[in-house]
């Protein structure tokens, strides 16, 4: 591995500062194209040319700059051009890569299908992480999942191996731990279509959620649009020690600027306190820094990264980046937007929830608390996992824990999951021990995927409706978001205290200060947890589970049945016809809490996410009617009839009938959920009127062809009534930074204006006139 790490970084150098990618040749031995298969660092960001950029840039502004302006700049499409006013200005970007989950791949390669292109412009993995739901065990729940879903697992096979895509098989791992172990590195730049895209800033590098049609504009080589982020810094001090872990640190962050605190912001940590961080604890830190709305997170490149590059086989670009080092940290004197200072030898676990990630309660406090509120107090199960903690320091950490109990015979008073994040991790954790621990503790270990942090579970030990709680180590914890089940109290902690906890069987018990029984009747205190960063010996990779697209392709053939119901070719949508919308019918006034979630569910809809018409059946159906406070009852105006909201849209577009959202605080929080876009743009929707908009939802609204509109003044949304019409003038004068305005049209004849504010730019305007950006890129080719 060293010589042929040796060998790309020579050439990276050889090919010089205007490089970005390379192919393979004929010179290279086939052991060398099995390994640049895998990990593909020649087509990363070059180093020498962000660092020319960086100088560009600095020079221009002339003060220094943050470690995420630096990787950030260092990849724009022209850095002496380039407007840069942080939170106001369109950046236009090169990211080095494209990574896509299953389930947002389908959607994503319909979507670069219908382009007409003949290969990705830049390198781009598929991960088959979404679609294993989790019921009986790892080995049985991967193989009924490769049944269940042989369909779209050769659709996105044979798309992957046609236009020159690398394909992950189900089993691989989850998305964001398989590109911490290949493609992350510090000063890469990286696309998504996952909202914790992030996790790979634990690596130094940036990492950025977004939709399928972010991803098709990068894989066709067009220049990435983001709006300039604003730079949160997160300054740690301290070390972590005892019950005190990485999670604890975005769980207190959470509960400080909330789930929305981080909007159009990159969170930078930084200070004397991040040596003290496992680069797998910084992945953490970062992969759940998507709960609070931001761009993304990174940390700065120290040790720890060097290490974890090693041992994952990358040490030559370990080598590279300590050239370049100076361009992976922060300028001295740089300057934040905002600053949050965290001790971590102050910082006491933490658990957050039920019903959102920021809720943010010390776990000593938490029994009370629950008591107070009303919140079951015996933890049904505890899981542990997921992408945020599935590493192998997360994995030896609870197995101490674990080993603790069996010592005094005793085992996990709830139910206990484990989920792998790779089969690199399942694989070592299992020659290590660990995997026994945690399975002869009580914990059953589920397949290398997303699985119940998806809502992938088939629970069955609770009824739906049934009052419960559960802990788990994953991101999110949204209402049903687990389990599909609305009265299930989701709380989200580190893996150590799901242990713990599920160990206990209760929510009242504080590892730190309580006691356990055994069952001798023995009382003990569990010890601090340890475990090893990384493993002593090399990790193992477990099963080969990668295709690498072959180098000739013309013979491939990508099937779609045209009567599949998981699977549908896409008609491009139709242009705007150069009027205003006049007289909308509002297809909802949503009350609250809006998220992808609610938007476009999970669970039991993700096998159609292939298919556009079928999944829109599941339109809003778990959004709140504030006529009503019911979930999928919506008044239908033309008829007076109530219905289901996708039932409704249907009526409404086959009358002709144009409608519109209204929606309250961070609609669209949540996932990276292309769908919850193009939905409403399928069945007829024309604009989305809210208080404030999550950042990749109004991205993704915009792609597609429609209006994401804000009101102006907030308490607005007060005057919209549900049997309202509502009209959106001003279009014909559509420009950056212009209102539009909707005229309001009671039912009792009176009207009323109201101001409303967009984000778009022009190229985003031009998206608006033709339709959808699909229809504006085919436009241009």
């Amino acid at each position: 591995m060293a010589s042929y790490c040796m060998t790309i970084t020579r050439l990276r150098l050889a090919l010089g500062t205007g490089a970005r990618r390379f192919h393979v040749s004929a010179a290279f031995s086939a052991k060398d194209k099995v390994a640049m298969s895998r990990f593909e660092p020649g087509s990363s960001v070059n180093y020498q040319k962000m660092h020319e950029n960086i100088n560009i840039v600095r020079r221009r502004l002339n003060r220094p700059l943050t470690l995420s302006e630096k990787i950030v700049y260092g990849h724009l499409d022209d850095p002496a051009g380039q407007e840069i006013d942080r939170g106001r200005t369109y950046l236009r970007l090169r990211p080095d890569r494209v990574a896509m989950q299953d389930a947002t791949a389908q959607m994503a390669m319909l979507q670069f299908i219908s382009s007409d292109l003949p290969k990705v412009a830049v390198p781009s993995t598929i991960h088959c992480d979404h679609l294993i739901e989790a019921q009986i065990g790892g080995a049985q729940d991967l193989q009924r999942a490769k049944e269940v879903n042989h369909e779209v697992y050769n659709f996105l096979a044979t798309a992957a191996a046609k236009y020159g895509v690398g394909f992950w098989k189900p089993g691989s791992g989850i998305i964001h731990q398989i590109i911490l172990e290949n493609y992350a590195y510090p000063g890469a730049m990286l696309i998504g279509t996952d909202s914790h895209t992030p996790n790979g800033g634990g690596l130094g590098a940036i990492c950025i959620g977004v939709g399928g049609a972010d991803a098709v504009d990068v894989m066709a080589g067009i220049p990435w649009e983001l709006k300039c982020p604003k730079v949160i810094g997160v300054r740690l001090t301290g070390t972590l020690s005892g019950w005190t872990s990485p999670k604890d640190v975005i769980l207190k962050v959470a509960g400080i600027l909330t789930v929305k605190g981080g909007t159009g912001a990159i969170v930078e940590y930084h200070g004397p306190g991040v040596d003290s961080v496992s680069c797998t604890g910084m992945a953490t830190i970062c992969n759940m820094g998507a709960e609070i709305g931001a761009t993304t997170s990174v940390f700065p490149y120290n040790h720890r990264m060097r290490t974890y590059l090693e041992k994952t086989g990358r040490g030559e670009i370990a080598s590279v980046a300590n050239e370049f080092k100076e361009d992976l940290v922060p300028d001295e004197g740089c300057e934040y937007d905002q600053v949050i200072d965290i001790n971590l030898s102050e910082l006491k676990p933490h658990i957050n929830g039920p019903f959102t990630p920021d809720l943010a309660h010390p776990v000593s406090e938490i029994g009370a608390i629950a008591k107070k509120s009303g919140w079951p107090l015996e933890v049904k199960v505890g899981l542990i996992g997921s992408c945020t903690n599935s590493s192998y320091e997360d994995m030896g950490r609870a197995a101490s824990l674990a080993k603790q109990a069996l010592d005094k015979g005793l085992k996990c008073q709830a139910q206990f999951t484990v989920t792998p994040g790779s089969e690199q991790i399942r694989a070592t954790i299992e020659r290590d021990g660990y995997a026994k621990i945690l399975s002869d503790v009580g914990g059953i270990v589920l397949a290398n995927a997303c699985g119940p942090c998806i809502g992938q579970w088939d629970r069955r030990d609770v009824k739906k409706g049934e009052k419960n709680t559960i802990v788990t180590s994953f991101n999110r914890n949204f209402t049903a978001r687990n389990d599909a089940n609305p009265a299930t109290h989701a709380f989200v902690t580190s893996p150590e205290i799901v242990t713990a906890l599920a160990l206990a069987g209760t929510l009242n018990f504080n590892p730190e200060t309580d006691y356990l029984t055994a069952p001798s009747g023995e009382k003990f205190k569990l010890e601090p947890p340890t475990g090893d960063e990384l493993p002593s010996r090399d990790f193992d990779p477990g099963q080969d589970t990668y295709q690498h697209p072959p180098s000739e392709s013309s013979t491939v053939k990508v099937d779609v049945n045209p009567s599949s119901n998981r699977l549908q070719l896409l008609e491009p949508f139709d242009k705007w016809n150069g009027k205003d919308l006049e007289d909308m019918r509002i297809l909802i006034k949503v009350k609250g809490k809006c998220t992808t979630d609610h938007i476009s569910a999970a669970g039991p809809w993700l096998k159609f996410r292939g298919h556009l018409d079928n999944i829109s059946n599941n339109l809003l159906i778990g959004a709140v009617n504030i006529e009503n406070d019911a979930v999928n009852k919506v008044k239908n105006l033309l008829t007076g009839e109530y219905g289901g909201v996708p039932d409704v849209a249907r009526f409404y577009k086959a009358n002709g009938v144009n409608w519109v959202v209204v929606g309250d605080e961070n609609y669209g929080e949540g996932s990276s959920r292309e769908h919850a876009a193009l939905e409403p743009r399928h069945l007829g929707g024309r604009a989305i009127i809210v208080k404030s908009f999550a950042r990749i939802h109004e991205t993704n609204l915009k792609k597609q062809g429609l209006l994401p509109l804000t009101f102006a003044d907030p308490s607005d949304y007060d005057k919209i009534l549900p049997d309202d019409k509502i009209s959106i003038t001003g279009l014909k004068s559509f420009a950056p930074g212009k209102p539009l305005t909707a005229v309001i049209k009671h039912c009792d004849g009176s009207q009323e204006s109201v101001s409303l504010n967009h984000t778009f730019n022009e190229t985003q305007i031009e998206w608006f006139k033709a339709g959808s950006a699909l229809n504006r890129m085919k436009e241009l080719q």
